[in-house]
């Protein structure tokens, strides 16, 4: 968002705040921020009047949500999708970019994974995901373009931080616990760095419509095993902070066994998207973070932590 600022688009974020609106950059008059939710579609569609474009962020993110409560997921993430579409295309947007996830793909032994590869959901997250493609799909048209980018898990510091997510998850346990544990090892995890995200958001907002209408994108960089992971952390971990001298890897079996290995020619190859930022990257930013300060209480505090943060809200 502040890059799209910085970029000369005027923004309005739509959302319900589950999470606060802090960390917007609140006094440029170039934003516009509106507290709702998106299963509200009058509030919505009066919201979006005006705007030529639309990215669709909004769900209950990530796959330990099945957790929570099934209706929300199920009111959020699938049954507000189409009227969320609907709204968009009658107010009179002319792009809409949906921010599906790679996790549709749930397990798979392929060397590379492209956009054609069936999907096998694991959990109603990545269920949902799916399902929501065609519905934006089935209201393509010359006025109306639709696009789905399919993004790896995503690492690294921003000014919302998760720390629920797997490079952050390791990077978090190595600085504040001098330990890292790895549950299972050898499920294979693509990964993208946050920088790279919002620059993808930003590229689907000018691609020629020619090139994106109607079609699926994976965006992702490095796949790399959790093991790979555990090993890249703790190597960049002892450089950020040479007095550790050591740091442990524990690893404990897993029922978790979403393991795939995404290709993404496709964006590189049909619209030059090439990302820039590595693993490392991201480890190395997260550790400045916790020395500098930025990230209090990074156990402690739900706003790391999505579905800790939707419990504690009963969120419904």
């Amino acid at each position: 968002m502040p890059q799209l600022l910085a970029s000369g688009y005027k923004v309005t974020v739509y959302d319900i705040m589950y999470f606060g609106y802090e960390f917007l950059p609140k006094d440029d008059p170039n934003l516009t921020i509106l507290q709702g939710d998106i299963r509200d579609t009058a509030k919505l569609a009066a919201a979006v009047a005006g705007h030529d474009a639309f990215v669709s962020l909004a769900c209950i993110s990530n796959d330990a949500s099945f957790e929570l409560d099934e209706r929300l997921s199920t009111s959020v993430n699938l049954d507000a999708f189409e009227p969320m579409v609907l709204a968009a295309k009658n107010a009179g947007v002319r792009r809409f970019i949906y921010a599906s996830s790679s996790s549709v793909y749930g397990v798979s032994d392929q060397p590379d994974v492209t956009e054609d590869h069936p999907l096998v959901p694991l959990t109603l997250y990545n269920k949902y995901k799916g399902m929501c493609e065609p519905l934006l799909n089935k209201h393509i048209d010359d006025d109306f373009v639709g696009v789905t980018f399919r993004p790896a898990t995503v690492c690294g510091y921003a000014p919302r931080q998760r720390l629920d997510l797997s490079v952050n998850i390791l990077t978090n346990h190595a600085v504040n616990k001098n330990r890292i544990t790895v549950f299972g090892g050898s499920q294979l995890r693509p990964n993208l760095h946050i920088q790279d995200y919002v620059d993808a958001v930003e590229m689907f907002l000018e691609a020629p419509a020619e090139k994106i209408q109607g079609d699926i994108f994976n965006v992702g960089y490095q796949n790399l095993s959790l093991m790979q992971i555990a090993n890249l952390v703790k190597k960049v971990v002892l450089e950020e902070y040479p007095e550790r001298g050591d740091l442990e890897i524990v690893t404990t079996p897993s029922d978790d066994i979403r393991s795939y290995h995404i290709n993404s020619g496709k964006v590189s190859r049909v619209l030059d998207f090439t990302p820039h930022y590595t693993v490392e990257d991201a480890v190395r930013e997260l550790c400045q973070a916790f020395r500098r300060g930025a990230l209090p209480d990074s156990f402690g505090d739900d706003a790391y932590f999505n579905v800790k943060r939707l419990q504690r809200l009963k969120a419904a």
